[in-house]
C-alpha cells in the first residue's frame, strides 16, 4: 500500500497536467482573447477607466455629424460669447459657434492626428530596432546613431523643426502628421531593440538560419511577433503623446487652421483673447485634452502590467 500511493499521487498530477494542456491546445484564439480582456477588467480598474475614457472619445469622433447639436463652422453673430445654457451646453466663441460642437468635431482631428502619427512612428520604430538588432554591426550603429541625435532633442522641438520645414497651412494636415511621428520613431526603436536583442539569441533563430531563410523572413516572421507586446504598450502610450503634440503645434500656429476645429487651436485663438470675459472657451478644450490623454496614459500602463510577465501585479 505504501508504494502504491507515490505511484497513483504520480499518475493523478501527469493526468492533471495532460488535461491542462489539452484545454490550452483545444481553446481558440478567440476564447484567449476573451478570458485576457475579462481579466484584464476584473484585475484593472484603472485600466478599464481608462479603456471606457478612449471609447467615449472615440463614439464622440464617429457619432459627431448626430451628437453636435450645430454645424462647428457656422458663424452666428447674435450669439456671441454667450454663455452656457440648454441653448449652447458649452457656451459660444467669439464667431457664435457653438463650442461643444466644436469640441466634439476636435476629436476628430485629434484622434486623425493621434492614431496616424502613432501607428506609423511605432511601425517605423519596430522596424528599424528589429533591424539593428538582429543585423548589428556598422548598420546597427549608424541606426542607433541616428536614433541618439533624434532622441538628444524633446518631442515638441523636433515637432516644431519639422513642421517649420515641410510648412503648415489649411490643407497641410499630413505635415503635421509627419512633424509628430519623427520623434516617436527613435523612442520605439530603441525600446524595440532592447527586446529584439535577447530574441537573436534564441536556438530557434539559429535554426531558422541554418536551414537557409532570408534576413527578412526571419525579421519580421520569428522576431517581430515576439516583441509585438512592446510595440503594442509603446503604441497606445504614444497615442496620448500625440494628441497632446497636435494640440501644442496647433496652439503655436503650426498645426491646423481655422475653421478647422482642433482643441489646440480653440485654447489659442479665443480661449486666450477671452479668459476671463469667456473662460469656458479655454476650460472645455483644456478638458477634452486632458481626459483624452489621462486615458490613453491609464490604458497604456495597465496593459503593459497585463503583457509584461515581470510588471504583473496581482
Amino acid at each position: 500500500m505504501v508504494e502504491t500511493e507515490p505511484r497513483v499521487g504520480a499518475e493523478r498530477a501527469i493526468s492533471a497536467d495532460d488535461i491542462a494542456k489539452r484545454r490550452y491546445f483545444e481553446s481558440t484564439g478567440r476564447r484567449r482573447f476573451v478570458r485576457f480582456w475579462v481579466e484584464f477588467i476584473k484585475r484593472r480598474p484603472l485600466g478599464t477607466a481608462g479603456a471606457l475614457l478612449i471609447i467615449v472619445m472615440l463614439l464622440a469622433a464617429a457619432f459627431a455629424d448626430v451628437i453636435a447639436p450645430y454645424d462647428p463652422t457656422a458663424i452666428n453673430f447674435p450669439d456671441l460669447l454667450k454663455g452656457p445654457s440648454p441653448e449652447h451646453l458649452l457656451g459660444a466663441d467669439n464667431f457664435g459657434r457653438d463650442v461643444f460642437s466644436r469640441v466634439i468635431f476636435g476629436s476628430r482631428t485629434a484622434l486623425l492626428v493621434g492614431f496616424t502619427a502613432s501607428l506609423v512612428g511605432c511601425t517605423l520604430g519596430l522596424v528599424l530596432g528589429v533591424a539593428g538588432a538582429y543585423l548589428g554591426g556598422r548598420t546597427d550603429q549608424i541606426i542607433q546613431r541616428l536614433m541618439d541625435v533624434l532622441l538628444s532633442f524633446p518631442l515638441i522641438v523636433i515637432a516644431i523643426a519639422v513642421v517649420a520645414a515641410l510648412g503648415a497651412g489649411e490643407d497641410k494636415i499630413v505635415n503635421v502628421i509627419a512633424a509628430i511621428t519623427v520623434p516617436i520613431i527613435p523612442r520605439v526603436a530603441r525600446v524595440v531593440r532592447s527586446s529584439a536583442l535577447s530574441i537573436v539569441q534564441m536556438p530557434y533563430i539559429e535554426a531558422t538560419r541554418s536551414v537557409g531563410s532570408g534576413a527578412i523572413r526571419i525579421m519580421f516572421r520569428h522576431i517581430a511577433p515576439n516583441v509585438f507586446a512592446p510595440y503594442l504598450i509603446m503604441l497606445t502610450a504614444f497615442l496620448g503623446q500625440a494628441i497632446l503634440l497636435e494640440a501644442s503645434l496647433s496652439f503655436l500656429g503650426l498645426g491646423v487652421f481655422e475653421p478647422t476645429p482642433s482643441w489646440g487651436l480653440m485654447l489659442r485663438g479665443a480661449g486666450m483673447q477671452f479668459l476671463e470675459q469667456a473662460p469656458w472657451l479655454a476650460i472645455a478644450p483644456g478638458v477634452a485634452i486632458s481626459m483624452a490623454v489621462f486615458g490613453f496614459n491609464l490604458f497604456g500602463d495597465s496593459l503593459r502590467d497585463a503583457l509584461d510577465p515581470r510588471l504583473r501585479t496581482g
